[in-house]
């Protein structure tokens, strides 16, 4: 099989394979290089929300712009990505309000389907819910969650039907170059050609960020991630949730509920290292915080438990553009958020590298030059977790 390709994109979960989708939708002809299988990494393991609150406008736009393949799966990629409505709720401290306010303004104005809530409403809406610290919350009555690895698959697989080349079990183990530019990548599996490189490698992208000189402030985050058996007198679901005053998020699969935590989480960790168990204490935190939350899963009881690794930014935004020698590309570091932009992102990602310049959401904010210039992100919840 041909190792010649126009573009190769190292990493094969769901931002790598959006990549090779809509690279390999205007004919590009590209090599995905992945260490293990498609969707090992960060995508295999995250919890897949599909929500559009996000706290920067560019964020917000890529989810927004991402919300059309995920309701719109079969006809815009093909296959299935497990899209389920739940409706979103986002629930903010009392002395947050105003923010909360703001940053719903913001994606009205983008078009978003979104509007405030009371606590009467919440109880409508989960009538299980414990609201008495809540003032307002913010409402996305058309999202819900999907499955990651799914989505991954069938992105992977509609580019592949277009021509592209996956290599699994295969290791990049260095970047080639030829007169300062990008010429290739040498792998466990050999040599492979291209004068385009994207580095999509999630929590394995700094390796590959220093094979070409890059030094980027960049680490790694661990999330452990807990499913609980809902009680039948919880009913058979209940919206997506992020709540900020019990730094917790929550949605529901089938009969279970799936409670992940926003603190304490290991960073800096090796990427290979144990990501089967979650961290002690874990499970007794989690429990307690969707119990404080949702009083009726006292009565539930626990299913399973998972953690997975993801890169990580100082602000805790993706790195998205161009760095280092010519032909050099990179989507990484999404901090445990990148899944429901990834459409979008491929998208963008296409159009930088196709084009010069993405058109559809512009992902300038995202540059890897923004740490050398100090040019930092700051969304509107800025520090809200603490």
């Amino acid at each position: 099989m041909s190792t010649t390709a126009d573009v190769i994109v190292i990493g094969g979960g769901v931002h790598g394979a959006s990549i090779a989708f809509h690279l390999a939708r205007r004919g590009t002809k590209v090599i995905v290089m992945e260490r293990a299988f498609v969707g090992a990494g960060a995508t295999g393991r995250s919890s897949g929300l599909v929500r559009m609150h996000y706290d920067t406008e560019a964020d917000a736009r890529l989810a927004w712009e991402s919300f059309r393949y995920f309701q719109n799966w079969n006809e815009m990629v093909g296959g299935t990505c497990g899209f389920t409505r739940t409706g979103f709720i986002q629930l903010v401290k009392t002395q947050h309000v105003e923010t909360l306010k703001r940053n719903t303004a913001m994606h009205q104005r983008i078009g978003i389907p979104t509007f405030l809530i009371g606590q009467d409403d919440l109880k409508r809406l989960v009538p299980h819910m414990a609201v008495d610290d809540v003032e307002v919350a913010a409402y996305e009555p058309e999202s819900g969650y999907a499955m990651p690895s799914d989505a991954a698959n069938a992105l992977m697989n509609a580019a592949r039907e277009k021509g592209t080349r996956l290599v699994q079990n295969c290791s990049v183990t260095g970047v080639l170059l030829a007169g300062g530019k990008i010429a290739g990548v040498q792998t466990t599996q050999g040599e492979f050609s291209a004068p385009f490189v994207v580095n999509a490698a999630g929590a394995w992208a700094d390796r590959i960020n220093r094979m070409v000189g890059l030094d980027l402030p960049y680490g790694t985050w661990k999330h452990d991630v807990m499913m609980m058996w809902r009680p039948k007198e919880a009913g058979v679901s209940h919206p997506a949730v992020i709540d900020f005053p019990n730094l917790m998020y929550f949605r529901p699969e089938g009969g279970l509920t799936l409670v992940g935590l926003e603190d304490a989480n290991p960073q800096n960790e090796d990427p290979d290292g144990d990501a089967d168990h979650v961290s002690e204490g874990f499970v007794e935190r989690a429990v307690d915080r969707i119990c404080r939350r949702m009083p009726i899963m006292e009565k539930g009881g626990l299913h399973s438990t998972h953690s997975g690794y993801d890169g990580i930014t100082p602000d805790q935004h993706a790195i998205i553009g161009t760095a280092g020698p010519e032909g050099f590309y990179l989507d990484c570091g999404h901090s445990g958020t990148g899944f429901k932009i990834a459409p979008a992102t491929g998208l963008c990602m296409s159009e930088l590298i196709l084009d010069g310049a993405a058109r559809t959401v512009d992902i300038s904010v995202f540059s890897p030059k923004r740490f050398a210039e100090g040019k930092l992100i700051k969304g509107n919840y800025e520090n809200i977790w603490q």
